[in-house]
């Protein structure tokens, strides 16, 4: 259904922490142009929990008002609460979106089998495409592959993001087609696209969309040889875009691109001086400019 290099988009904020409209729909067709595969909008890199219910809504409307149609916008509307999951779910829904994407719930530290309620209650009371989101660093909890099997008989839970190779190497074997696998990390995309994956929700995109749709390409098709060169021009962002909490050094570096203004909410703040070098160095490695 979903394929490819699909940026976790950032949302753009002025120094007082406002949201930047103007620049977010500058960033969406920028994408467009560069190849993007598809855009997930309000996710981690996107600031979702420093959001308000309407503000993420509103910036998932502009997001699929600019992107019209040109490439599938897939928002994330998970919480920790299944009322409240259900509740955003259907909104994005109404608003257009092609997919939801849905972080477990973080800090109730549910079960297994609460893990595979709550993605049942979403999905049976939401018939939209799901993308299921494990990332355990953040959210204190593990999507076991157990359970993703149990999940992947449900029609709308089409895919899951999933960072760690092995992880996804055994979702594969075990969902077969009825899910599809993305890589939740950059760094990681490569060796789950050759294990059957089908793409990347990357940061990196943020800043290299040509070039990250262009790696994707040449993974999916077999094209290993060219899938490494990129992969390897690319490997210092991957990187050293967690250098501090994602998304703070992506946001800089988009600043430094000249992209967006500086702004990021607390508790995120801007990106340490002791780290600047070391983003102008990878980005400089990659070929990016840099305004003063």
């Amino acid at each position: 259904m979903f394929h490819g290099s699909i940026v976790a988009i950032v949302t753009p904020m002025r120094e007082n922490g406002e949201i930047d409209f103007a620049s977010l729909r500058e960033l969406v067709d920028w994408h467009v142009q560069s190849g993007t595969d598809g855009i997930v909008v309000t996710g981690t890199t996107g600031e979702a929990p420093t959001l308000s219910a309407s503000e993420q809504l509103t910036v998932i409307s502009t997001v699929v008002e600019q992107a019209a149609g040109r490439v599938p916008v897939i928002a994330g509307t998970g919480s920790n609460a299944t009322d409240k999951t259900i509740h955003l779910t259907r909104k994005a829904m109404e608003i257009g979106v092609d997919a939801c994407l849905l972080v477990t719930p973080y800090y109730n530290k549910p079960t297994q089998e609460g893990l595979y309620r709550h993605y049942r209650a979403v999905a049976e009371a939401v018939p939209i495409p799901q993308i299921l989101y494990n990332v355990p660093g953040r959210t204190g909890c593990d999507l076991l592959p157990a359970t993703v099997g149990r999940l992947a008989t449900i029609p709308n839970v089409v895919a899951i993001k999933e960072g760690r190779p092995e992880q996804a190497r055994t979702i594969i074997e075990l969902c077969g087609s009825h899910l599809d696998v993305f890589s939740g990390d950059d760094i990681t995309a490569l060796e789950i696209i050759l294990a059957g994956g089908k793409g990347v929700i990357s940061v990196t995109a943020n800043l290299m969309p040509a070039e990250m749709h262009q790696f994707c390409e040449a993974a999916l098709a077999g094209n290993v040889t060219l899938a490494k060169q990129i992969n390897a021009k690319l490997a210092p962002l991957h990187k050293d875009l967690f250098i501090e909490t994602n998304p703070i050094p992506v946001k800089w570096a988009l600043f430094k691109r000249g992209k967006i203004p500086a702004g990021i909410r607390l508790p995120l703040t801007p990106l340490a001086q002791a780290f600047h070098e070391k983003i102008i160095a990878a980005m400089q490695a990659a070929g990016i400019p840099i305004e003063d």
